[in-house]
């Protein structure tokens, strides 16, 4: 760049600008807060945050913006919500959407803005392989990760004919593709509902006449513990053994179905009694602060400002160089909850999966119980079609 300014202070002003770091990081924050997944979006916000307050409101030392929008599980008010986030406010980072049907349309104008996305939560198949974008970051899982896990611990169980069920919108399909592709036992019939459907009386009657000796199921929030109530009111949870990925198996379904949910095993890349001290403090922090058990969802949102946290700090401060703060993401500089982690080529997670039980704990509380790792260092099926460096 050339200067044709005589006084030393404007060539300082002008053309030295980039010497300066940002004075604050911007960020929207998009979820689902209301309706049926109400509760996965709002522990999500909570474990962001939780750690924005423990750091003082600041990520890698830069005071945080923070503008929080429920889009009601409907990507048009989603939509409403992005554009305002983008075109009025000029966000550097955008976090926080629950559902791949939210997400999926909208994420096209956020990346071609040039505008940083860090899901924390749906990691959805369509950009993990040939549609890897630089700008589009995974904190939590790919949505087959889980489910696949599942598949794989339900064969070592010798379970030969499972009945699966699952919500009729992208991630509930990927995540039943996820458990059909490491089962290798016989699938006695497979089931889609729409989402948001609450009564299961139809589909429970098809399981009890496939036989099935046991079920695989995901239906996020609402569902999945209306789904689990009316498999216990009908008596199917004694005649068929019942697993699930830890999106279904989580303490938000815990609190809602109780007792019945005691002995039902599930995967998931975090749990509350991980042996690690970035775990042990958020737990404690998050009980203190909320009043109640922490779940993987909230885990999510911590992870997600810890790993801005670590790349703001990289690049001190200087986040309008997006390629170093793209980078600087890329690293994972930062230490997760659930121990071990690192970005994929196609910036969704390398990460260990456990499997967890639901018991009652040293307090009497219901809760998952790590049983143990069932993948190490597992990635997705898709990294290998992404092409980014």
């Amino acid at each position: 760049m050339k200067c044709h300014f005589r006084h030393p202070m404007l060539i300082a002003l002008l053309c030295c600008s980039s010497v300066f770091a940002a004075d604050k990081i911007k960020i929207g924050f998009i979820s689902s807060l209301s309706g049926s997944g109400g509760a996965l979006g709002v522990d999500i916000r909570d474990g962001f945050q939780l750690a924005l307050t423990n750091g003082n409101n600041k990520l890698g030392g830069l005071p945080v913006e923070l503008s929080v929008l429920d889009d009601q599980m409907n990507p048009d008010i989603g939509r409403q919500a992005s554009e305002r986030l983008i075109k009025r406010d000029h966000v550097d980072v955008m976090t926080g959407m629950v559902f791949s049907n939210v997400l999926l349309p909208l994420l096209p104008a956020i990346l071609e803005s040039d505008t940083v996305y860090i899901s924390t939560n749906t990691g959805p198949a369509d950009y993990a392989g040939e549609k890897c974008n630089k700008n589009f970051f995974v904190i939590s899982w790919q949505n087959e990760d889980l489910p696949g896990a599942m598949g794989k611990y339900v064969t070592q169980q010798n379970e030969q004919n499972v009945f699966l069920i699952g919500a009729n919108y992208p991630g509930g399909r990927e995540s039943i593709a996820g458990f059909k592709r490491h089962y290798k036992g016989k699938i006695a019939d497979e089931v889609y509902v729409k989402l948001g459907q609450l009564d299961f009386s139809a589909e429970l009657a098809q399981a009890r006449v496939s036989k099935a000796d046991s079920v695989f199921f995901f239906l996020p929030g609402a569902m999945g513990s209306a789904f689990l109530k009316q498999m216990d009111s009908g008596g199917l949870n004694k005649t068929m053994r019942i697993y699930a990925p830890g999106f279904s198996g989580d303490q938000d379904s815990i609190k809602a179905v109780g007792e019945p949910m005691l002995g039902m095993y599930n995967a998931s890349q975090w749990a509350s009694d991980l042996d690690n001290a970035e775990n042990a403090k958020f737990v404690r922090a998050f009980e203190k602060q909320y009043g109640r058990i922490p779940t993987m969802y909230a885990a999510q949102g911590y992870d997600a400002a810890l790993l801005l946290d670590g790349a703001v700090r990289d690049v001190k401060g200087h986040i309008e160089d997006k390629t170093a703060f793209r980078k600087a993401l890329r690293a994972a500089n930062f230490k997760s909850v659930r121990g071990d982690f690192k970005f994929n080529r196609n910036h969704y997670p390398i990460h260990n999966i456990h499997m967890r039980v639901v018991e009652r704990d040293k307090q009497g509380r219901i809760s998952n119980r790590t049983v143990g790792m069932i993948a190490k260092d597992y990635s997705d099926p898709y990294a290998v079609n992404c092409k980014m460096d």
